[in-house]
Parts: structure tokens; sequence; C-alpha cells
């Protein structure tokens, strides 16, 4: 009886040590924990080690899929499932560039997404110079006929990566500008910050009813090269003639997906916070800063609160697919659950670098949240930004269909545009460290929101 009574003690303790444990969510004690997190680095491992190059629409992108779903079984999330969806799928052919006259040599080219096909032999054209996109703009349409547009810019190293939104619609919106002016093709200096012959792929696109042409990114080195070249020529009164070959072919409609899982809370009747990265990657690399770092990061954070205990809201983790050629990921999950509540969403996705400042844009009754946070956070050597918090590209869809609040913890991105899009995109890359700093300021930010019972809801906009 003594041993059967004492079995019986040690039983209620243990149930009451668990019960106390899914309801003690010290942010403190899990940011500790998570600085020794491996799980992030894993994950970033695994895919870039067992599944390598992620394009969307394509079979690699599916094994990601078959593997993050395993994978995330595996740590013990619940409702773990893919959300396919279709979705318009483009892959790279050949791609060489060169000058021909009158100093000729090889150029490091690739392929910007959705360009257009040059045919295997290529065009060889003049080329026209521009020091901006600004400049090209000005010049009348059809002026640039039989010509190839080349257009450069001075992109620079920055902490907050405000760059890419300044000289991002080179590559963006370039390609069409360059059509409707006369183009016979396009290329541009990379939108990047290295200076390695790593040319920087990405999306473009063509405007309604404009023919899309050949449109490429040329290493920085190279694009300098060939603006250099240009300058020489026109001194002596010669034009620059290149050669540009790109082979890209449209598959049409493909399957891609995303992937979802929930740690379940002990409150169904709260707004679920929302956490996601894009699984999908460009061709060139691994992906491993874009995206793989942002899913190993929010998965690790969310399993640190799951480990811990049940928080009182759901967390949804997105895997989501097909970013990088257009947000098709986010704006599937946005059809598919517009009708569910969400609280906060977050995003994961710019590298692996420490965070280094957070932004809200939370409703004032949310403030002591925020308040909680920002303290929190201090010990990471995070500081709290006066602007408002933006989400990410995969958010960005049910962020503006149901005016959802937003928590951004920024990244430093002094390196990130030396990496972004290019076959520089690896694994070595991580730092481990950095990367755990990361896993502990969500840990951070999940404990707290996760188990608040604030009222998250935004104010209707005007």
């Amino acid at each position: 009886m003594r041993k059967i009574s004492a079995l019986l003690a040690g039983a209620t303790a243990l149930s009451l040590s668990t019960t106390a444990l899914a309801t003690d969510h010290d942010p403190m004690m899990l940011q500790a924990k998570a600085l020794q997190d491996d799980v992030a680095y894993d994950i970033v491992e695994g895919l870039t080690t067992e599944i390598g190059p992620r394009q969307a629409g394509t079979e690699q992108e599916a094994r990601a899929r078959h593997w993050a779903v395993a994978r995330l079984i595996a740590y013990g999330f619940d409702n773990v499932r893919s959300e396919p969806f279709m979705m318009p799928t483009w892959v790279r052919g050949a791609e060489t560039a060169a000058v021909v006259a009158p100093y000729a040599q090889p150029l490091v080219v690739t392929a910007l997404g959705n360009s257009a096909s040059t045919g295997v032999e290529g065009i060889t054209a003049e080329v026209a110079y521009f020091e901006s996109l600004e400049a090209m703009k000005a010049v009348p349409d059809g002026s640039l006929a039989g010509k190839i547009a080349f257009v450069t810019h001075k992109m620079h190293r920055s902490q907050d990566g405000s760059g890419y939104s300044a000289f991002g619609p080179v590559r963006w919106v370039g390609p069409s500008i360059a059509s409707q002016k006369g183009a016979v093709a396009y290329v541009i200096k990379s939108i990047g910050t290295d200076y390695h012959r790593n040319p920087h792929t990405g999306s473009t696109g063509f405007g309604e009813g404009v023919k899309p042409i050949p449109a490429g990114a040329l290493s920085l080195p190279d694009a300098d090269n060939l603006e250099r070249m240009v300058k020489l020529a026109q001194g002596v009164g010669e034009t620059v003639t290149m050669n540009l070959v790109l082979t890209p072919r449209n598959l049409g409609q493909q399957e891609s997906g995303n992937v979802i899982a929930e740690v379940t809370g002990r409150d169904p009747s709260l707004p679920m916070i929302l956490i996601a990265c894009h699984l999908d990657s460009w061709d060139l690399a691994t992906g491993a800063f874009d995206d793989a770092a942002g899913c190993g990061i929010i998965t690790a954070a969310a399993k640190n609160i799951r480990d811990h205990g049940q928080p009182l809201r759901t967390i949804r983790l997105l895997w989501a697919g097909a970013e990088e050629v257009g947000i098709w990921g986010g704006k599937a999950y946005r059809d598919a659950h517009r009708d569910q509540k969400h609280a906060i969403a977050m995003e994961s996705d710019f590298g692996a670098d420490r965070v280094w400042r957070v932004e809200f844009t939370l409703p004032d009754s949310a403030k002591p949240v925020a308040d909680r946070i920002s303290a929190s956070l201090l010990n990471l050597g995070i500081g709290r930004s006066g602007g408002k918090a933006g989400g990410g590209a995969d958010i960005g869809p049910i962020i503006s269909d149901s005016n959802l609040a937003i928590i951004d913890l920024q990244q430093d991105g002094s390196r990130y545009f030396d990496l972004h899009h290019t076959p520089d995109d690896t694994l070595d890359k991580i730092d481990p460290e950095q990367l755990r700093q990361n896993v502990a300021a969500w840990t951070t930010v999940l404990s707290i929101i996760a188990n608040s019972d604030a009222d998250f809801t935004m104010p209707v906009k005007p």
C-alpha cells in the first residue's frame, strides 16, 4: 500500500508540474534556451543538402514540400499538411553574353525570371547605355529599335536593405520599359552589392500589351566593365556590339504548394498567430539565406514554445511556395484562409544575420504587449524602432485582406544583397551564432504574444 501511495503521489506531482509547465512561458528563460538552439541550423542544412535548389513549380520544389511535411511531423507539430495550388512556371536555359566589338570578350550573365528567349543563335546588336532607369524612361518610344538596352545603377550596402527598394525597379520594370522603347533585349547591372562574377537573378514582369523581350543580369564587375567599354568607344566615335544568348522556356501551369503546421493553443476562440517563411528558392544556388534560414528560424522558435507547454493562442506556420516568382503561395494562403481569425502576422525572409531592431504595427490596446516585447529583446541587442512594421511578401496578401497587426524583427542586411539570388547563396554563409540570436528573438516574441489575451484587432482603415 505504501508503494502504491508513493506512486500515486508521484503521479499527482507530475501532473501538477505538467500543468504549471503548460501555463508558464517565461520569455527570458525561453530566450536563454533558444541561444543554444540547433533546430534552425538543422533545417537549413537539411534543405540545402537533401533538396538543394527549389525553383517554384519544379520537381525540386515538390520534393522540398514532401521533406518539409515529414520534418514538421517529426518535430511534433499539429495539423501538418501541404496545400497545393497551380501557377505559371518559367525555367532557364542556355545563357551567355559577349562583347563582339570593339573590345571582344565574354561577360557573365543570367536570365531574369520571365525573360523571353533570344533563340539558340542569340541576338547580336548595338548596346544602348543608360546610367539609370530614369534616363531610359526619358527617351522616346521606338528610339531603341534594334538595340540591346543596358541600364546600370549605384546600389550600396545598407543595414536595412533600403537600396533594394530604390534600385530594384531596374529589374522589376526595366525590361517592360525597354520593350516599349523598341529594344530587342535588355541587360542590367545585377541588383546586388557584391563584386564577384556572380550575377543576381530575380523576377521581372511585362506590362499589359507589352511584348516580352530577352532580359538578363550581368555580374557587377562585368557590368562595370561594359560601362567602361561604352564610354571608351563613345570617346573615339564607335559603338559597342554585344551577342546575347538566353533560351528560357515557359512550361505553363504547374503545381506548387504551401506547407502548413500548427502549435494548437489552449483557447481556440482567440485569433491565431501566423508566422511565415518561403520554401522555394531560385535555381542558381541552394537558397540558404533566401529563405531556408527563415524557415529554420520560425520553426525552431515555434518548437521552443510547443516543447515548453501549450500556449494560449494557436501558432500557425506557413512555409510558402512560389514566393520568388510572384508571391503565389501568399496569395493562395489568403484565398484559402481569409475566413479564419488571425491576430498577428510575422515573417522571416531576410537572411540569417542578427536581428537589430523591432518594429510594430499594433492597436493602441496592445501597447503594453509591445512595451514588454521591447524590454525583453534588449538583452539580445535589439532596439525598438519608431517606424511601423510592414510585414513580408508572403504575409502581405493576408495582412492587406484582413487588416492584421504586424511585428517585424529586422535583420542586419549589410551582406544580404551580396548573396541574394546568386550562386553564392549556400550553407557556408550561415553563421550559427547569428542564426541562434534570431531564434532567441523570435522565441521571445512568440512566448509573449501567443500567451497574451490582448485585443490585437487593428482599427478599420479610413
